[in-house]
């Protein structure tokens, strides 16, 4: 027997395509509906508009430049005893992390290895990122608790566990952006927009500043 053959000339068939494409069409235009409906909310003034000094306290992201940094010092010595106290739970006697929470110290050296290790000496290229996460987010649980000498000291005793610093060293707003991290030249902009340095590797484009032309002799 020959196989046999079905042609969609029914009114069936032509029913079942045309409800395939509405299946198709109504949630789009359920969506278009519901986008105009909202579009003609009222509006009830709900809430204010934040004061300029609300605004300067949520935004207190500290940049490289460390702009943003407020008055106050701290040594790595007195960051100790914070430590001991708020961090060691977490990040371990000498900041080699305990499971889960990260290491702060140590893996200088490992980014280019199948066992990289990111710490804030290995990693992190500017030394105010450090003290703007402290201040922002820790201790954990307890953020916001520290002020701004606490974080400075525990920043310095981080730094000087890496060894980027001296024990003695004071850190403050000025002093805390002229600290040179290991990783300052691993970062580059995605996609880079900007030129590769003598050595060759990629600097962020806040530090391509170009060279005063020289004059010429005379």
């Amino acid at each position: 027997m020959g196989a046999s053959k079905t042609h969609c000339t029914t009114r069936y068939c032509r029913i079942r395509i045309s409800l395939a494409k509405a299946n198709f069409l109504l949630p789009v235009m359920a969506l278009l509906a519901c986008g105009t409906a909202m579009a003609q909310l009222p509006i009830y003034n709900v809430g204010r508009t934040p004061t300029e000094a609300e605004l300067r306290t949520w935004d207190n992201v500290v940049g490289p430049d460390g702009k943003e940094l407020p008055p106050g010092s701290g040594t790595a010595k007195e960051g100790a005893t914070l430590y001991a106290a708020k961090c060691v739970a977490c990040h371990g006697k000498d900041g080699e992390g305990v499971f889960p929470y990260r290491a702060l110290v140590g893996g200088r050296g490992t980014l280019n290895t199948p066992a990289a290790n990111l710490t804030v000496g290995s990693y992190t290229p500017y030394a105010t990122t450090i003290w703007d996460f402290i201040n922002r987010a820790m201790p954990q649980y307890a953020e916001r608790t520290l002020s701004p000498d606490d974080v400075y000291a525990l920043t310095a005793w981080i730094l000087a566990k890496n060894g980027i610093i001296k024990e003695t060293d004071v850190m403050d707003k000025n002093t805390l952006v002229q600290v040179q991290m290991p990783n300052r030249h691993g970062f580059y902009p995605d996609p880079p927009q900007a030129a590769p340095d003598k050595n060759r590797s990629w600097l962020p484009y806040w530090n391509q500043a170009k060279p005063a032309a020289k004059s010429a002799a005379k």
